[in-house]
């Protein structure tokens, strides 16, 4: 916000309360009441008011609070913000960032847990993208190499990197050693730095939060399969949340999704 004028944030409690993390802590009284809006609860609404803005020059962030209140905006983010530089004849450009946490924290339950990547994916026009926490100026379409390795090379993003590098620690000491990869960008996925890690390990194994069924593993791995499939020396293997609802008890709540001691042995399995 302090390189561009253009760069104003939406959402619910955005303003004066600073966000339901935090994320906007300090923002309103830094840059105003016209840059950091508070919205009604109204998600459907603010998205379309951020598209339009979008059309007219600025850059707006909307900030969805939860990735499972996304949906309740689907056809502004559908039909409106993928669609539109396309369907106007590239008249309109629409710059804009929709961000939100998704995912298991803390005890959250069902609703406020949800994992729904893979739908926005299938949106034509969207990228999808997992930030980082601290400010950056990069290319969003690079993945991230988190370490070099030589026996399989691990691709994964968001949440599961903390829990792939827990499981790193463990594999090194077992004499181990991963190719570590936060891929970052959802859609496209940078098939340049995947590649030239599968070239050197021949081993894959994913690693992903999403669920199982219909998840980004499986585009990943097809575009692994069609690109490189002349490297594998073995069945990409994939990690993913089981797909049941995200149960509100902590101890089930972790069982629904990947821990460190799967990667572990997961690692194992494929380079036996």
């Amino acid at each position: 916000m302090d390189r561009d004028p253009r760069v104003c944030v939406m959402g619910e409690d955005e303003g004066h309360y600073g966000g339901s993390y935090k994320v906007s802590k300090g923002l309103s009284a830094k840059y105003g009441d016209m840059r950091v809006l508070d919205t009604p609860i109204s998600e459907n609404s603010f998205t379309g008011l951020d598209i339009g803005a979008a059309m007219t020059g600025l850059r707006p962030v909307i900030e969805g609070m939860n990735m499972g209140f996304l949906p309740l905006a689907y056809n502004q983010i559908s039909n409106d913000c993928g669609m539109l530089h396309y369907t106007s004849g590239s008249q309109f450009k629409i710059p804009i960032v929709i961000r939100g946490p998704g995912g298991i924290g803390r005890q959250l339950g069902a609703e406020h847990s949800q994992r729904l990547e893979s739908y926005f994916t299938s949106i034509n026009g969207l990228q999808m993208e997992r930030i980082p926490d601290d400010e950056y100026v990069l290319c969003l379409e690079e993945a991230e190499m988190l370490r070099p390795g030589e026996h399989v090379t691990i691709l994964t993003y968001s949440r599961m990197r903390y829990h792939v590098m827990q499981a790193t620690k463990a594999l090194v000491n077992k004499g181990y050693d991963p190719y570590v990869i936060d891929i970052r960008s959802l859609k496209p996925f940078d098939l340049y730095n995947i590649g030239k890690s599968v070239k050197k390990t021949h081993r894959v194994l994913i690693v992903e939060e999403c669920m199982r069924t219909g998840g980004i593993d499986a585009s990943l791995r097809v575009a692994i399969i069609d690109n490189f499939w002349d490297y594998l020396d073995a069945p990409i293997m994939c990690l993913s949340s089981q797909d049941v609802p995200t149960p509100y008890a902590g101890t089930l709540e972790e069982w629904t999704v990947v821990q460190p001691a799967q990667i572990v042995a997961a690692v194992e399995q494929l380079c036996q």
